[in-house]
């Protein structure tokens, strides 16, 4: 059975890709190996960027980073650390500074200037067809970065973002969305499907929920700390609320709402895309939903009962109101009262 392995960056991490035609065979050997995902996006399974692995799939040898980077990275953790930026921002920073550097191996950190900021997005991300979300994720560390190391010739001001790519939210019909949350039989994987969609959760969000963020008194789910360090509060469907309460009474979480199988433990995030995953098969939906599509189904179908944006803006926790518009392009209400002139030929 032929394979091929290449090296790839996946959320901000470096990966070995490994890609095969389905085999069942193969794919329950690939599962036994440590650290193994497999990824939708890339319709690869994938996994560390390790020597070992890297021997295993006859790959090159990672270039040696030397110690003065190895410094400047810490350094730049540290910094990061003290300003309380998350864990998960933490190491997509880091991981990204340590790419432009490593690609920069034998040059002195002082040295480097803009210009090489342009030559690595030519020759690093552009060759390889990394994404523009990546790309900037190179630019913000980079900015950071150069703003706070003294005596350095970058200029981070003059550093260039990639033009964004414009692309709509994925959305489900009302239609499919209650078949999906009605696809399994299972309590707890009924309830959090459910408070995805009708919260507006991310995923992360739904996962560090606690018991005392329930205000059944209010009607509301909070928030803490999200994205971008805030809080805020959804409105609790009446229908969900009485699933909680049975979900409460079978359960019995202590510490998360949303527990794995190991008492006070958070519930994975890798098993909740496999429970998405499953109740889509369930009832044969076959295009590549994520869970994200849950949240944007949400905003969407608000914006098409009636919503103010100002309040779709709260419940998600954007930032900009800009974010929010963009469901103004894919809600239908209005599109669907436009008669076609074809109609009258």
């Amino acid at each position: 059975m032929k394979w091929q392995a290449k090296l790839v960056t996946h959320r901000g991490e470096r990966r070995i890709a490994v890609y095969f035609e389905r085999d069942k065979a193969l794919i329950a050997r690939i599962k036994l190996l440590e650290g193994a995902r497999w990824s939708a996006s890339m319709g690869a399974w994938h996994l560390p960027d390790t020597p070992f692995y890297r021997a295993k799939f006859r790959l090159p040898e990672e270039v040696r980073f030397s110690a003065g980077h190895v410094d400047q990275v810490e350094r730049f953790r540290q910094w990061l650390c003290s300003r309380r930026y998350s864990e998960s921002t933490i190491k997509t920073y880091t991981e990204a500074l340590k790419s432009f550097l490593v690609f920069y191996n034998e040059r002195a950190v002082e040295d480097l200037t803009e210009q090489d900021v342009i030559r690595y997005n030519n020759e690093y991300i552009l060759a390889n067809k990394l994404s523009t979300s990546y790309q900037n994720q190179i630019v913000n560390a980079i900015k950071l970065f150069f703003g706070i190391v003294f005596q350095s010739k970058m200029n981070p001001e003059l550093i260039h973002r990639p033009k964004r790519q414009k692309l709509l939210p994925n959305v489900l019909s009302k239609e499919e969305v209650k078949l999906i949350l009605e696809a399994h039989g299972n309590l707890k994987h009924r309830v959090m499907l459910s408070m995805i969609y009708s919260c507006g959760l991310r995923c992360g969000e739904l996962l560090s929920l606690k018991p005392n963020d329930i205000d059944t008194v209010r009607g509301v789910v909070i928030i803490r700390q999200a994205k971008g360090r805030k809080d805020r509060i959804a409105p609790l469907s009446v229908r969900v609320l009485d699933l909680l309460g049975e979900y409460y009474k079978s359960y019995k979480p202590l510490v998360w709402i949303f527990e794995g199988q190991e008492p006070g433990e958070p519930y994975d995030a890798r098993s909740l895309q496999l429970v998405l995953k499953q109740a889509l098969a369930k009832v044969k939906i076959t295009k590549p939903v994520t869970l994200h599509w849950l949240r944007h189904s949400y905003a969407t179908h608000l914006l098409e009962s009636g919503t103010d944006l100002r309040y779709i803006q709260e419940i998600l926790g954007h930032r900009s109101s800009k974010t929010t518009e963009i469901y103004t392009h894919v809600s239908t209400k209005s599109i669907q009262r436009i008669v076609s002139p074809f109609d009258y030929l």
